[in-house]
């Protein structure tokens, strides 16, 4: 029978740790969760109180470096990795039991999630079904470098859990707008190193499209108000990362 260890990387998260350690308790064997070392707040305490739990508090390494430090921590070949504000439901433990029990195919395993935002699971606007590699053989796979919104470099075929993973990404605007300068800041640096330029239609058509396609073409206006408000926000987020780098290239002349 395959055992299955998880990652778990965490700044600031007292008010959604306690829901996503629960949701792996009977079906995860092994879980390595990885305190950034500037938390403020009580994630430390309250999952230090789970048994059998790897809790450690260590100095930011970047998002990659970070997580592949937590693999090598975890005493299983197969990781599941997740964020703090995610929860596996009733339906994905019960395929995860199911996966335990076989003889794995591929290297690793997608699965679609749920994205909740303001409170609403956002079923459009593109967020959805929004498939990420989180199952995979750490033998055969490394996070990339990437500064924000890291993902994995698999050696081997990919293969499809069918059951969702739920994300609780934005319970406020507030909470939007923090990670907001951070991802935008990140996201400019990623395309600096890679001596991009920025254009007018930097600023006035990428925005502006991706507007039109988050609310229109994939028909955001179908989540209400909620669709209207996170298109609007991604907008201003391309926007603003543009805007960042323009001012990053501006800064070496």
């Amino acid at each position: 029978m395959l055992k299955i260890s998880s990652i778990i990387i965490a700044k600031n998260e007292e008010l959604n740790i306690k829901r996503c350690l629960d949701s792996q308790i009977g079906v995860i064997d092994d879980i390595v969760l990885i305190i950034d070392s500037s938390t403020s707040d009580n994630t430390f305490k309250i999952a230090s109180a789970y048994p059998g739990i790897h809790c450690e508090v260590v100095e930011w390494k970047g998002y990659a470096e970070t997580k592949n430090y937590a693999l090598g921590l975890a005493r299983n070949d197969w990781i599941f990795w997740i964020d703090a504000d995610e929860e596996i439901t009733e339906e994905l433990r019960s395929e995860l039991d199911e996966f335990k029990q076989s003889n794995p195919v591929y290297s690793a395993y997608s699965v679609a999630r749920r994205a909740f935002f303001l409170g609403r699971w956002i079923k459009h606007s593109g967020w959805y079904p929004s498939r990420v590699v989180r199952l995979f053989n750490k033998n055969f796979a490394r996070f990339n470098s990437k500064s924000v919104h890291e993902g994995l470099e698999v050696k081997g075929g990919t293969g499809i859990l069918k059951n969702d993973l739920n994300h609780f990404t934005d319970p406020s605007i507030e909470h939007y707008f923090c990670k907001f300068n951070s991802y935008t800041s990140l996201a400019a640096k990623d395309l600096y190193e890679k001596k991009r330029k920025v254009s007018v239609g930097d600023f006035l058509i990428r925005p502006v499209f991706l507007f039109f396609k988050m609310y229109i073409l994939r028909l955001g206006f179908l989540d209400g108000i909620h669709g209207l408000i996170l298109a609007l926000f991604s907008s201003a987020y391309v926007f603003t990362k543009y805007a960042k780098l323009w001012e990053l290239n501006r800064k070496i002349k």
